[in-house]
């Protein structure tokens, strides 16, 4: 599967989705669907039994399209973040193990994609990752909330979230964005090296149904508060 900005490969039971846009790597809609149809790649093929998210140089993802997010329509506004929020508690409730191999900046909407990860492994470049909203005139929708409230560690929850507090990715595995940090121009190969373990070692329907009865509180209340900004028709930003 390929697209403009999101191609795949494939190694030992894993798929390996690099995104690169070029730029910042922007969740725009374009980035969001191609993402999600390399889900339904991996997910729908038994032979593939992990998955690797692999950002561009520099860039893992910088966040929202801010061509979007910073224009008049405001029902464009809502829809990409929801389907933002979709796509990360679609990770979050994968039935695969999703390994991120964060190559560099994760802002935003980047950040909360990798707390939708199992594990986020990190090249140790200098680089920006946590949740700015509050910092540029932004609240983080209910869902958002939601899941940082699961994964981030208590001891930093207030400053990541309230106080818009960005770390190094060496001070974001003690925060909870990431777990692993790795000598710059490692990381794929770490990651992979990672995805590929679990692959291996993991049964797949253990794996599913621990991941339900694990997420499922979580997942369920992210649903809910997607599909109420859905309905709500106002921006939850």
């Amino acid at each position: 599967m390929s697209s403009e900005a999101v191609t795949t490969e494939r190694g030992d039971g894993v798929l390996i989705v690099h995104l690169d846009d070029g730029k910042a790597n922007a969740l725009s809609f374009d980035m969001i669907a191609a993402i999600n149809a390399a889900l339904d790649e991996a997910e729908g093929d038994d032979d593939v039994r992990a998955l690797v998210l692999h950002g561009r140089p520099g860039r893992f993802s910088a966040g929202f399209d801010l061509g979007v997010m910073f224009g008049d329509d405001m029902s464009a506004i809502i829809d990409l973040v929801a389907d933002g929020g979709a796509l990360v508690h679609r990770l979050y409730g994968s039935s695969l193990p999703v390994v991120a191999a964060s190559t560099g900046h994760a802002l935003a909407a980047g950040a909360l994609v990798l707390l939708g990860c199992d594990v986020r492994i990190a090249d140790d470049v200098d680089a920006k990752v946590g949740l700015n909203e509050v910092a540029i005139k932004m609240v983080l929708p209910d869902w958002a909330l939601t899941i940082a409230a699961d994964r981030l560690s208590k001891r930093h929850l207030q400053r990541a979230l309230a106080n818009a507090r960005i770390t190094t990715p060496r001070d974001a595995v003690d925060v909870g964005f990431l777990d692993e940090v790795v000598p710059e121009g490692q990381g794929l190969e770490r990651t992979v090296a990672v995805a590929a373990e679990l692959a291996a070692t993991l049964d797949p329907s253990a794996y599913a149904r621990t991941v339900s009865a694990v997420r499922g509180p979580v997942l369920d209340l992210m649903e809910e508060q997607i599909a109420r900004d859905r309905a709500a028709g106002i921006s939850p930003l």
